[in-house]
């Protein structure tokens, strides 16, 4: 089962055992890095504050599509505060997560 599969029936994914169990979100990822994602989570919600204000977080795609420059952009940076208080680092991190999940949503051609 691939992304492809997940997206067109989630039900199925949950209930499929292997394929779950090969993606052990917690353990594999928010035990790992647990002050790095709760940083990201920060860096979500600053910008939401700043592009969406009063509304609920939500990641609003049409307002950028050049995670891979903006992520070089704040990795230039990496190991200082942004001005708005964000750590570059956070924006990199969010940037490559945001990357990712472009590709796996098929927006993203790699070009």
């Amino acid at each position: 089962m691939d992304h492809d599969d997940m997206v067109k029936a989630p039900e199925a994914y949950i209930a499929h055992s292997a394929w779950r169990k090969a993606r052990p979100i917690y353990t594999g990822v928010l035990r790992y890095f647990p002050d790095a994602l709760m940083a990201v989570a920060h860096c979500s919600q600053v910008g939401n504050d700043q592009h969406n204000p009063g509304q609920p977080v939500h990641w609003d795609k049409s307002l950028s599509s050049d995670e891979a420059d903006a992520l070089v952009r704040h990795l230039l940076k990496a190991g200082t505060m942004d001005t708005d208080g964000v750590r570059h680092s956070a924006k990199v991190a969010w940037r490559a997560l945001a990357l990712l999940q472009r590709e796996l949503d098929g927006e993203d051609d790699g070009a």
